[in-house]
């Protein structure tokens, strides 16, 4: 299987480089906000990617379902 990449900001970057390469004192709890933020990313991107690819209808349904429910849709507004 192919590893994926991830992009992450530029800001984000350069805040893990002076922690981790240089030993500069940087703000963990920055670098924490952020990488939970591009996990959750990386987590819609896949149920949305299991919606659009899934084998049998129900599959799909389901992850649409988990989708809509990760992006905090409300089940009165869905179709």
């Amino acid at each position: 299987m192919k590893e994926k990449q991830i992009q992450i900001s530029q800001r984000l970057f350069i805040t893990l480089v002076k922690c981790f390469v240089l030993d500069m004192e940087v703000d963990c709890e920055e670098i924490k906000k952020e990488l939970n933020r591009k996990l959750d990313a990386v987590a819609l991107r896949q149920l949305y990617s299991t919606y659009k690819t899934a084998p049998t209808d129900a599959e799909k349904e389901e992850a649409r379902q988990k989708y809509l429910d990760a992006k905090g849709v409300p089940t009165s507004f869905r179709w």
